[in-house]
């Protein structure tokens, strides 16, 4: 393979990946803490959209209330992760 056949195949990759980081940024997860007592809502690139809690949560106390962001943050945090992984991994699951 000549180098500018490489070189162009680079550039289609890189345009594949910033096409697919952008996307990423359009999609969405919710993770769930406290069975449903707090929802957070992320995107595909780590940016919190929503945090919600419902009025219930609060009887437990702050403590209680932190735990379950902090649940739902995490849960929101692996799907991000997954879905990365997914989205990536069709753009350069051809490199060998």
């Amino acid at each position: 393979m000549d180098m500018e056949a490489l070189m162009s195949q680079a550039q289609s990759l890189q345009n594949k990946i910033a096409a697919a980081q952008e996307a990423l940024g359009q999609m969405q997860v919710r993770g769930i803490g406290g069975n449903g007592n707090a929802v957070v809502t992320m995107t595909g690139k780590y940016d919190v959209v929503s945090v919600v809690i419902q009025p219930g949560a609060l009887e437990g106390g702050a403590v209680t209330v932190s735990q379950y962001v902090f649940d739902a943050y995490k849960d929101a945090k692996e799907k991000a992760d997954a879905l990365i992984e997914k989205t990536m991994n069709e753009v350069t699951g051809t490199l060998e």
